[in-house]
Parts: C-alpha cells; sequence; structure tokens
C-alpha cells in the first residue's frame, strides 16, 4: 500500500499538499485491516512524504515528489546498477559495450 501511494505521488495522481486517502478508505478499497492500512500510511509519514492534520487527514508534503526520486533513484542503483556492473565486468564487458548494451535495451523496452 505504501508503495502504491508512492506510485501516485510521483506520477502526480497526489500532488504535493493534497489530502491521501483515509486509512478507512484503504482498508475498504483494498480488502485489508486498517491496522495494515495504518502502518503503510505510516511508512510514509516515517519517510517523511506525508503529515497528519489532526481531524482532518493526511496530506503528501511539498518536496516529496522529489524526495521520491532520489530515494527510488539511489534503490535502483544499489539494487539494478551495481549488479548489472558486477556482471558485466565478470562478463570481460567494456564500458562501451555496456554502455551500447543499456542504450538497446532503453529503445527496445516498451
Amino acid at each position: 500500500m505504501a508503495e502504491q501511494l508512492e506510485d501516485g505521488i510521483l506520477s502526480g495522481a497526489y500532488p504535493e499538499g493534497s489530502q491521501v486517502p483515509s486509512i478507512t478508505e484503504y482498508a475498504s478499497t483494498y480488502k485489508i485491516n486498517p491496522a495494515t492500512a495504518l502502518k503503510g500510511i505510516n511508512l510514509l509519514v516515517n519517510a517523511g512524504l506525508l503529515y497528519k492534520k489532526r481531524g482532518i487527514g493526511m496530506f503528501v508534503v511539498e518536496g516529496a515528489r522529489e524526495d521520491l526520486r532520489r530515494q527510488r533513484s539511489e534503490r535502483f542503483y544499489h539494487d539494478y546498477v551495481e549488479k548489472l556492473v558486477h556482471e558485466a565486468k565478470g562478463l570481460g564487458l567494456t564500458l562501451e559495450q555496456l554502455l551500447d548494451l543499456v542504450r538497446r535495451g532503453f529503445y527496445d523496452v516498451n
């Protein structure tokens, strides 16, 4: 659920300053326990992406979209790029060959 909210912030579905659905709405929509929905929301509050207006609801923090891009880019680097480079070096590929493969994939993959 937290990742879906993050995706919504990144895509602009939940612009900065806008209210996100309530815990009750999430629990009802996704047929999950409200405590589970609360945990997902709290992950984003703790990450500094959402804030609570008492009695009103949860809202997207200004700058959340850029923070998310930065966080996900760093995660992408650690989860994919490091492994890609390690494998390429193991295969004896040069940087130019690796870049050619990445370029090919960038244009070939939808």
